[in-house]
């Protein structure tokens, strides 16, 4: 038999076999393995085209660039004084915005570092660092270092969304991520991010922090600083400079690691700006008194706007330089009398003729104790009551011009003393009641009767 022969029985036998293997049933093994790949696929696409639809509707529905850089996620209160001048600014500072072009390359390259080694490759969420975190949650490691959101999915979770752990807001912080990174160009999701990032203290965005830390403009920033800067987003109260620079300097060292793999610095600089002295600007000092009247403005405001519209400036009566005249003298007269009087707190408030608060002593130390004596206190009112019984008088037909006398008197086993403790005999009701005199003010009490002046009062509000 020739070789061609041979091949021809050789491919008949083959195809005999084929025939025979495609006619035998499969086992449920692999009759399942095939169906579960192809349900799969199915599924895999579907969530491909899902992602695909979510992504494209939230870019499309998502703001403008131009518009998230004119948004704040909240309201800032500006307080003045009468005169205009700014007492303190509550709420969060958002610093003066800066351009891509005016944030300095070592912020970018330090916070790229330390949050998002493959920024500029990712496309808002990065499989590595994901797939990283499953693991150390399926593993139970704790010694991952950095977290596992991109920059733009904290971008996406500062503007759009909370900072709860569910599983929903993971899902909606992905697909706004990846819609941000379709939208917009990844000079502008940074731009947008180091201008709205929190650096704790109440200061968001590279501009605040930088003149809040440093007392310095962002362009100025050496590596040093720029590398403490950077440890504030992952825990800015935990790692606050002005109270626990041991551990910002301690993630610094990290930072400055990371910078070196990177590329963006060499080790000698590294060295360099972990050795360097940094200083911390102090924070303009504020008179503590003024807590007090700041609190009962807050307290005002909240009333008459329980939601703030915006932004406010509350302009307040308080004039600065007889505050800090009414400090001095509360301050020296409970440092000379208050041990012989056994007094520990001292409390007042001056106004004009209209009633507007001009300045409030509320204690000796508001920064120990923020209890307000001057508004808050429970006590007798005092001489502040005397108004009202002059007023049911006039309201009863008596004029200010009618005489009553300034003399000792008991009513049911009371005598009431003057301040003075002499007696001026004849004077008329407003020179009594200039003069505070107590004794013209009991006598006309028990002469226009109780009941009447309680009337009166009650229609004032008081209760």
């Amino acid at each position: 038999m020739d070789r061609r022969g041979s091949r021809r029985k050789s491919s008949a036998r083959k195809e005999r076999a084929a025939r025979a293997a495609a006619d035998k049933p499969q086992s449920w093994f692999a009759r399942w393995t095939r169906r579960l790949l192809v349900w799969g696929g199915a599924l895999a696409l579907l969530v491909a085209l899902f992602l695909a639809l979510a992504v494209g509707f939230s870019a499309r529905s998502m703001p403008t660039y131009y518009q998230l850089k004119a948004t704040q996620n909240a309201q800032t209160i500006v307080v003045r004084a009468r005169d205009g001048t700014e007492i303190v600014e509550l709420g969060p500072s958002f610093g003066k915005w800066l351009t891509s072009d005016e944030i300095p390359q070592v912020m970018k390259d330090a916070m790229i570092s330390v949050e998002d080694r493959r920024y500029y490759s990712h496309f808002g969420i990065d499989p590595w660092r994901t797939g990283g975190a499953i693991i150390e949650g399926l593993t139970g490691s704790r010694e991952r270092v950095g977290g596992t959101s991109t920059l733009t999915q904290q971008l996406a979770r500062n503007v759009f969304l909370n900072n709860n752990r569910s599983l929903d807001r993971k899902l909606r912080e992905a697909i706004l991520a990846m819609a941000l990174e379709w939208k917009f160009s990844k000079e502008q999701i940074l731009e947008l991010y180091l201008n709205r990032v929190y650096f704790g203290a109440g200061f968001y965005g590279l501009g605040a922090a930088s003149r809040f830390y440093f007392g310095k403009q962002p362009e100025e920033l050496t590596i040093g600083e720029a590398s403490l800067l950077a440890t504030l987003p992952q825990a800015p109260s935990r790692l606050a400079l002005t109270n626990n620079m041991d551990d910002a300097k301690a993630r610094q060292r990290y930072v400055l690691r990371e910078m070196v793999d990177a590329g963006f610095i060499t080790r000698d600089e590294a060295a360099a700006a972990e050795a360097e002295d940094i200083e911390l600007t102090k924070p303009p000092e504020r008179d503590p008194q003024v807590g007090y009247a700041l609190d009962m403005a807050a307290d005002r405001i909240n009333e008459i706007l329980p939601t703030l519209p915006g932004d406010l400036i509350v302009q307040l009566t308080l004039d600065a330089d007889l505050q800090d005249a009414v400090d001095e003298a509360f301050s020296k007269r409970m440092k000379e009398e208050g041990t012989a009087q056994k007094a520990t707190q001292a409390a007042g408030i001056v106004m004009d003729d209209r009633g507007r608060i001009l300045a409030m002593y509320g204690g000796v130390d508001y920064n120990e104790n923020q209890f307000n004596r001057a508004t808050q206190a429970m006590r007798q009112p005092g001489s502040a009551f005397k108004p009202f019984v002059y007023a049911t008088a006039i309201q009863n037909g008596l004029t200010p011009y009618d005489v009553r006398r300034d003399e000792r008197v008991t009513i049911d086993g009371w005598t009431p003393e003057n301040y003075a403790r002499v007696y001026s005999g004849p004077m008329t009701l407003t020179e009594a009641l200039k003069d505070s005199i107590n004794t013209v003010a009991a006598q006309l009490g028990q002469e226009v009767g109780e009941d009447n002046i309680i009337a009166l009062v009650k229609r004032f509000g008081i209760s």
